[in-house]
């Protein structure tokens, strides 16, 4: 399976993958998630909201056990951020026949749409879109960056963005989802453990940074006479890295858009897009408003208008307790103790945690490194990922 998946949206220059919503790679991912499942027998079809799943057992019997995760990513982004959790997912199911296992209950395989939020700008479309964390009217003013809005999109993909919005039946189905997910970061690494279970998601959000200037000519401008937007800009980047620090967060302009973009042009616009993330509520709201207050002092120093925009935010999740302990039980048999690990990354299953009861497992990254071509995890460590989920899966589906 992995083999057949790699060379899927794999850019030769970089090595990484291009994996975006509703393009030719997704196409390839999402025909090959349906070869996977029909070869295992299962029943494939995709939601309103263009989430594919894959089912054992009669989906409408009620308190399914589903698992899986999303196979986009980011521009130039790893192998293994979502995959992994999509292949062990299938990987389990043969381990779980393999051993004999009886289900007693429906269990589902999933690739929710659109989780990075690489094309349109908003991470786990697909899942907010079934949990109602995004309407239908907000979906469709989503735009890319050539002004392709996501309906039009899915419709070029042979899809009907028409039945996009709260799915509220299909939730209705599921007792538990249990996403794997390669760890980002390198807790596991540091303890020795292959394997460790999630308790919570830092609370996170992205803001739109627009600084506005006057364009002029690079080289006929005296410096006291510009009104030069990425000088606040610059500025501001270095004051997130600083604001992050004392409050214990992380605060990253990983994004810039910038007009008219000429070498020899001062630029009338500099856009940035801020991703910042805390281990509280509390701790986020200061960084970023401090990140905002200095950015206003330097806009105005440099005579530049500014405009923030808050484009998306997840507050704190703690996944289930009693699913989680749960989980710590069968993965620890009574007698060792698995870790317990928050994360600063969102994820389908924490934005489905506000509808139905949801876990994550993690499988360790010795390198920490993620979004990126080097991101890795060991083929030990993912066979151990996956006979966790099959641990999982059988004590919650199976008799």
């Amino acid at each position: 399976m992995w083999a057949d998946l790699r060379p899927i949206g794999r850019d030769a220059g970089s090595g990484g993958y291009r994996r975006f919503a509703w393009t030719e790679a997704d196409r390839d991912c999402r025909a090959w998630f349906r070869s996977e499942a029909e070869a295992r027998g299962l029943t494939c079809e995709v939601d309103r909201n263009g989430n594919q799943w894959a089912w054992l057992g009669d989906p409408g019997a009620g308190d399914a056990v589903v698992t899986g995760s999303h196979l986009d990513s980011v521009p130039d982004g790893g192998a293994f951020d979502g995959p992994l959790g999509v292949v062990s997912a299938f990987a389990a199911l043969d381990e779980l026949r393999h051993r004999g296992a009886e289900f007693t209950k429906p269990l589902a395989i999933t690739n929710f749409g659109d989780e990075e939020g690489a094309r349109f700008g908003l991470a786990c479309v697909g899942s907010r879109l079934a949990a109602g964390q995004l309407t239908r009217e907000k979906a469709y003013e989503l735009r890319d960056g050539d002004g392709v809005s996501l309906p039009d999109a899915m419709e070029r993909a042979g899809y009907d963005p028409s039945t996009l919005g709260r799915d509220d039946e299909r939730l209705a189905r599921i007792g538990a989802y249990v996403e794997l997910h390669v760890e980002q970061g390198r807790a596991l690494d540091l303890t020795g453990d292959a394997v460790g279970v999630a308790s919570a998601i830092w609370p996170h959000g992205r803001w739109r940074f627009d600084f506005r200037g006057e364009a002029n000519h690079a080289g006929t401008t005296r410096l006291v006479d510009r009104r030069d937007p990425m000088l606040p800009y610059a500025e501001t980047v270095l004051a997130a890295r600083r604001e992050a620090e004392l409050a214990g967060a992380v605060a990253t302009f990983g994004k810039i858009a910038v007009e008219p973009n000429g070498v020899n042009a001062i630029p009338s616009l500099v856009r940035g897009w801020l991703d910042s993330r805390a281990p509280s509520p509390d701790d986020l709201d200061a960084t970023v408003t401090a990140i905002e207050k200095a950015a206003r002092e330097h806009a105005e120093r440099h005579g530049v208008d500014l405009d923030v925009v808050r484009e998306s935010f997840t507050p704190v999740i703690e996944f289930e307790d009693a699913l989680r302990d749960e989980i710590a039980r069968l993965l620890g048999g009574g007698r060792t103790q698995v870790p317990v690990l928050g994360t600063g990354a969102g994820h389908d299953a924490g934005i489905l945690s506000s509808v139905i009861p949801t876990a994550m497992l993690f499988v360790r990254n010795p390198t920490g490194v993620s979004h990126s071509p080097a991101e890795y995890a060991a083929e030990d460590d993912c066979v151990a990922g996956v006979r966790a989920l099959a641990d999982v899966l059988e004590g919650l589906a199976c008799s």
